[in-house]
């Protein structure tokens, strides 16, 4: 008799050419993620060989009952790391059936922006810090935390060592293996201040692909959570009181601020993203006000500030970027329920392409 685990890992090139396609997109609420899958007659590498789909926008809260149909377009593909074989994983958005992005469509208007003639000039490289927490599944209080209680103070949990200081590394290991399989530029992992809060980097990335990368990485996250029995939280203040809020630092850097004398530009990119702080705040995720207190790691949420090596600032030069007058610069106000193509794009957008 087999195993079902012997079933779910039956290699399908053995026996067929025909593949699995697993089509992620977002969905109504701008953090679900949704996801469906469908056999094709061999690989592919190539979105733009792949066939466009559709879906009932009416159970994503994407579209009403008497007109549901949303299309999805095929954007980046992603070896698929629980099928495995030739299997993928594809990012997708969605339109309407007239080819309309839907207001959900967070993408659309992000590819516009990457795709100016000064934006493609400038190669503009992210490399985002996605924290998140993980969560008891029946109770939906941090892993490792007693139910209804509290563990010791902030101080020996981050980068921690120990079956009382990490919590979860099971999951977080097997979500970075899976993300290096799946071709996210995935670069580093960490323990995080609060117990039972990690994070991951993804980058560097150029452009459109810091997007595509952030969100496919959070759908292999939620996979792996899911086989595991624990609920995975993007909240940016999960827990009241003194304790860390989950953050999505972007670290952002362009050509002309990579190559000598960076620092000039650097500084004019940051007085541009001051002057249109509160646009930006609007933009960084929901609830990011319990996060940005001044408290925990983070600037106050109502003022515009940055500094060298200054964690408590909205924008952190580091010391490496001031010495070698050159590099990037950590924009620290998103929060961890960002959509990374808004950030990424916004970004861009006022620091190459806005002039005040």
């Amino acid at each position: 008799m087999s195993f079902l685990s012997d079933l779910i890992n039956l290699n399908l090139t053995d026996s067929t050419d025909k593949i699995i396609a697993e089509y992620v997109w977002i969905g109504g609420s701008g953090l679900d993620l949704r996801s469906k899958a469908r056999t094709l007659p061999g690989p592919v590498t190539d979105p733009a060989k792949l066939p466009k789909w559709n879906y009932d926008g009416s159970s994503t809260n994407q579209a009403p009952g008497d007109d549901s149909e949303v299309i999805l377009y095929p954007q980046a593909i992603f070896k698929d790391p629980f099928r495995r074989g030739n299997n993928i994983l594809v990012m997708c958005d969605a339109y309407t059936p007239s080819g309309e992005p839907i207001p959900t469509n967070k993408r659309f208007n992000a590819a516009k922006i990457f795709s100016h003639a000064d934006v493609v000039a400038e190669e503009p490289w992210y490399g985002i810090e996605q924290e998140y927490t993980l969560l008891q599944k029946d109770v939906h209080w941090p892993l490792g935390w007693p139910v209804g209680g509290f563990p010791g103070p902030q101080g020996p949990y981050y980068c921690g060592t120990g079956a009382d200081k990490a919590f979860g590394r099971d999951i977080v290991d097997a979500h970075y293996k899976a993300c290096l399989y799946a071709g996210v530029n995935i670069s580093g992992i960490n323990g995080e201040v609060m117990p039972g809060q990690w994070e991951y980097q993804v980058g560097p990335t150029v452009g459109i692909a810091a997007g595509d990368q952030v969100w496919i990485s959070r759908y292999i996250l939620e996979r792996i959570t899911e086989i595991a029995g624990v609920v995975l939280s993007f909240d940016p203040k999960p827990i009241k009181g003194d304790w860390n809020g989950a953050g999505a630092h972007t670290n952002y850097s362009t050509k002309s601020m990579r190559n000598d004398g960076g620092i000039d530009v650097i500084k004019k990119a940051i007085e541009k993203l001051g002057l249109r702080h509160k646009l930006h705040i609007a933009a960084y995720g929901e609830g990011n006000e319990r996060r940005l207190t001044g408290r925990h790691e983070t600037a106050d949420i109502n003022t515009f500030s940055w500094g060298v090596a200054n964690r408590g600032a909205s924008v952190r030069v580091g010391r490496d970027t001031e010495q070698a007058g050159k590099g990037y610069f950590e924009d620290r106000r998103p929060a961890s329920n960002m959509d990374p193509y808004v950030v990424t794009s916004m970004i861009a957008e006022t620091t190459i392409m806005w002039k005040p």
